[in-house]
């Protein structure tokens, strides 16, 4: 409940001030599969990720957000793009990195409700759409260029 009263107070000062926001996702695939989370407070399956902490490196920040949310300790990880959205009275830039090479050393933290791994040719119906359509994209093999609207 917690969580859903900030969620909302979060929407109301985006309404208000019109945030510019930098965030990153992290597409952890293994074995043609890909993990996603589902949060708390927010409908829908969602790549790993979160916004950045002052003096934090994109980089840092994917290693920290995949741990946060599926206590996973990234190896090598590289940038898939530059992501840009318009959406809900806020503009959000996100890196979105590519991991292949993970290992879970402890477990997600309480923001998430459940951590599963999918098989990128039967992905659930109810993903953010944003990461829906980049997922699609990867499994394709048709991601053409680094940057762009989300």
């Amino acid at each position: 409940m917690y969580l859903h009263l900030l969620y909302f107070g979060f929407k109301v000062y985006c309404f208000l001030f019109r945030p510019i926001r930098t965030g990153i996702r992290v597409l952890m695939e293994k074995d043609n599969q890909v993990w996603l989370v589902r949060h708390t407070y927010m409908t829908g399956w969602f790549m790993p990720g979160g916004g950045l902490k002052r003096m934090e490196a994109l980089d840092e920040a994917a290693r920290r957000e995949a741990l946060e949310e599926t206590g996973a300790t990234l190896g090598e990880i590289s940038l898939l793009g530059v992501f840009t959205s318009f959406s809900d009275w806020k503009t959000d830039h996100t890196a979105v990195f590519l991991c292949r090479d993970f290992e879970f050393t402890g477990k997600s933290d309480a923001e998430i409700a459940e951590m599963r791994a999918f098989p990128l040719d039967d992905l659930p119906e109810n993903i953010y759409p944003p990461n829906l359509r980049l997922l699609k994209k990867y499994r394709d093999g048709t991601i053409a260029s680094s940057f762009g609207r989300w």
